[in-house]
């Protein structure tokens, strides 16, 4: 029992990192998808089973680890699985897990979300108990965390993840929307007032993307159903689901802000950020008789996941909404490997 496992379970992959008592990382590996809310039982353990196989494969040892039923090569496993949303699923796939692992059901055995992975961070700066975790890629979702006094992080609150009809404020979709909405209102206040719309370099990108030359033409573009059956020379944007062709646009609105200073698409990240600080804001505050799970940024550590808060410039614009509004977080951490940070994490549990 000398090696460290954590998995990150999502709905494209699998991946596997171990790690050796020292924290350094001796392998790693991938395996197929493993959401738990859309993949069968016996799918998720045959593309986890797959992964830390192979990431054993890489471990260096006199004689090859497997996973034989004992004795287990493993200290401590993490299982963050996307799908994985309450106490019933947990007890529907620990089982499971213990079997593949030869590791008992308990404290050496973690299954959680795959946002608790996020939150590894916490274990490596001993100076705070919370964690605060914010995925912002073309969704959003944001989580607060305690570490408690065993093993495992206590979630203390969670807002939005409730997908692109209802929220995911300050992801990409929210981005292309936002983006879609700003030229159209710049276009119809230009109808009625005597100075014409800006032009803008985030203006000419969506108009290119959509293959138009005209704001109004962005609608036909953006409502239309993907076709039944389409024909050779369909553009590839009527080939989208409605929701992807605004949240393709994220990528075009950070190049006009980041790299063309365009007002436009400033004003437009500006605005989500906003949005997406004032969701994390919500689970901030003074502790209170009355309100017992809010955390005290000055005693978190601020856990950042996903491709647009990956932007430091657009992680900076959230940091500086929340500074504004006096959450000024103890540490700021961007998890790109959530796996990799989840098995050191557990290293140093």
């Amino acid at each position: 029992m000398s090696l460290y496992l954590c998995c990150d379970c999502g709905g494209s992959k699998t991946s596997a990192v171990i790690c050796d008592p020292s924290g350094k990382i001796v392998g790693r590996a991938v395996g197929g998808p493993s959401n738990f809310a859309y993949h069968s039982l016996e799918a998720v353990i045959a593309a986890i089973r797959a992964a830390v196989t192979d990431a054993l494969k890489e471990c260096p040892s006199e004689e090859p680890f497997s996973l034989l039923p004992s004795p287990s090569p493993f200290a401590a496993a993490w299982f963050g699985i996307s799908g994985i949303d309450s106490p019933v699923a947990i007890d529907a796939i620990s089982p499971a897990l213990s079997t593949l692992l030869g590791i008992p059901q308990g404290p050496r055995l973690m299954v959680a979300n795959d946002t608790h992975l996020l939150a590894a961070p916490v274990r490596m700066h001993p100076d705070v108990s919370y964690a605060v975790t914010v995925i912002a890629g073309t969704g959003s979702n944001v989580v607060s965390f305690r570490e408690s006094s065993g093993s495992q992080l206590e979630e203390l609150g969670r807002i939005g993840g409730w997908g692109w009809i209802l929220g995911d404020e300050g992801g990409g979709f929210h981005v292309g929307k936002e983006s879609v909405r700003r030229l159209l209102i710049e276009h119809d206040s230009a109808s009625v007032l005597s100075t014409p719309a800006r032009e803008s370099s985030l203006k000419q990108r969506v108009l290119e993307a959509f293959g138009v030359k005209d704001v109004l033409d962005l609608l036909t573009e953006i409502h239309v159903p993907p076709p039944s059956a389409p024909l050779a020379n369909t553009a590839a944007h009527r080939l989208m689901p409605r929701e992807k062709r605004l949240s393709s646009l994220a990528p075009l609105v950070f190049k006009s802000a980041f790299e063309d200073h365009d007002a436009l698409a400033i004003d437009v990240l500006q605005t989500c950020s906003g949005i997406l600080a004032s969701q994390i804001a919500v689970l901030l505050g003074e502790r209170s008789d009355g309100a017992p799970r809010l955390v005290r940024a000055q005693d978190a550590v601020i856990c950042f996941g996903g491709s647009l808060v990956g932007v430091e410039a657009y992680r900076n614009m959230v940091l500086n909404h929340l500074s504004a509004n006096g959450h000024t977080f103890a540490h700021v951490e961007f998890v790109d490997d959530a796996a990799a940070t989840g098995a050191i994490g557990l290293v140093k549990t």
